[in-house]
């Protein structure tokens, strides 16, 4: 019963999706790391009086900031990060600044080159083949674990989160290029995995997840998608629903290994320039 229930809910996202959808709507976007914090080219304010927060508050803040940048593809591979630069953007001291740079090169979206400062982190092939295998994996597991144990609480997370990216992508021809699709199509895949029960698991996917979506967005910006991702994503909903773990860790991995192959193809033809 709640299987038909839930298809009849699919069926009607699915057809244009004009009927509201009202069971499940209430689940959050996940919030944007830098809204807290003090717009670029303006010094960072965390206290009374234009106070700077302390030295840990204020590395972690730039620490999100500048990651986002990179994450986005703001920041080109291999771009050399001037310190004057982003002390002048980010309105900081070079203490803060330089433990921020040394955060985000442990998180390896930053290199660290002795007596010549910080460069963003290239890309390869063979480090896409790597963020892929390593998704495919630690995804499957988390999807596997949330179908087992997920109750009536994670599908209708997971039917609001589908219905969300749904709705936004009627509105906009062009959602791979805005970040408000960013934010729902990662809410959708990680309300699959939410119910697995596992906090360090799920961190690693996410992880995983932003070195994934910034190859993406890096090389398909430009190219548009070669497929309809919007069924892919259904077929996953579909899947999961139905609690057919096989058949949704198989969906997941056709999923994660298209997007991987194409950008894979675009890093190559870039090379050949």
């Amino acid at each position: 019963m709640r299987v038909t229930i839930a298809f009849e809910i699919i069926q009607k996202i699915d057809f244009i999706g004009k009927q509201r959808f009202s069971g499940y709507a209430q689940a959050m976007l996940h919030s944007r790391p830098e809204a807290s914090i003090a717009g670029e080219g303006k010094p960072e304010r965390g206290g009374p009086n234009g106070a700077q927060p302390a030295g840990g508050t204020l590395a972690s803040a730039l620490a999100l900031r500048i990651r986002e940048t990179i994450l986005r593809g703001e920041r080109a591979p291999g771009a050399r990060l001037r310190l004057d630069e982003l002390r002048a953007a980010y309105g900081v001291s070079l203490s803060p600044l330089r433990e921020a740079l040394s955060r985000l090169a442990a998180e390896g979206l930053v290199i660290a080159q002795d007596q010549r400062g910080y460069r963003v982190a290239p890309v390869s092939p063979e480090n896409l083949e790597e963020v892929t295998r390593l998704r495919i994996a630690l995804e499957g597991m988390a999807l596997q674990e949330s179908i087992r144990v997920g109750d009536e609480h994670w599908e209708g997370e997971v039917l609001a989160a589908f219905h969300r990216l749904t709705r936004l992508e009627q509105r906009s021809p062009k959602r791979e290029r805005i970040p408000e699709w960013e934010a729902r199509h990662r809410e959708f895949h990680f309300a699959l995995l939410a119910a697995c029960g596992m906090p360090l698991l799920l961190q690693f996917c996410r992880t995983l997840h932003d070195f994934s979506d910034r190859y993406r967005r890096l090389f398909l910006a430009r190219h548009p998608l070669d497929r309809d991702v919007h069924a892919e994503h259904l077929a996953l909903l579909q899947a999961a629903i139905e609690r057919k773990q096989r058949k949704a860790t198989d969906l997941l991995e056709q999923h994660v290994t298209r997007t991987s192959a194409n950008v894979r193809s675009a890093i190559l033809r870039n090379s050949k320039r």
